[in-house]
């Protein structure tokens, strides 16, 4: 081997190397360019998700405020359904009472406070199944227009007495409350 042959190789080995160097600093240089925008890219997405975040904190900020005023609502429709069930039954008493004193004025119902006394005098038909209040038809005395029949009832001479909203004797059952 001469030396012309051993600086061809030295110099051969030497452009090797050279460009097997090149070659790695040019690999490296992508590599950190690539790794650049990769991380820019995530950046993005990071930036991304956290505005997405974000909208899904305030969508649940939302709902939960929805929430809240749901049951602020449910509150006062249930306060509003409270005070209509009190008005309802204030109407209902105020209409039973209404009826209580149409009863104690009606002659031909029997209520308890005012014939109590009446109905203790009363003959008993049927001892255990009387009702509270009937017709007081049979203890009132016979009228001098009536006599009575074979079966110890009344029959009038003349008609009943009319009701003035109508023009036929009344054909009515008394309320029983």
């Amino acid at each position: 081997m001469d030396s012309g042959q051993l600086i061809g190789i030295i110099i051969g080995v030497v452009v090797v190397l050279a460009i097997v160097v090149v070659a790695v600093m040019l690999s490296r240089k992508r590599k950190v360019e690539a790794d650049r925008h990769k991380a820019v890219e995530m950046r993005e997405k990071a930036k991304t998700d956290a505005i997405g975040a974000r909208e899904r904190e305030a969508q649940a900020a939302r709902a939960e405020a929805d929430a809240k005023q749901a049951e602020v609502e449910a509150e006062r429709l249930r306060e509003e359904a409270r005070e209509r069930q009190q008005e309802a039954e204030h109407v209902r008493a105020g209409a039973q009472e209404q009826l209580r004193k149409a009863d104690e004025l009606d002659p031909d119902v029997v209520t308890t406070k005012r014939d109590a006394h009446d109905r203790d005098q009363a003959p008993r038909e049927s001892a255990g199944n009387e009702e509270l209040r009937r017709d007081r038809s049979d203890r009132n005395p016979p009228a001098a227009d009536q006599t009575p029949n074979a079966e110890g009832s009344r029959s009038p001479n003349t008609q009943a007495p009319t009701d003035p909203r109508n023009d036929g004797p009344r054909t009515d059952n008394p309320r029983n409350l």
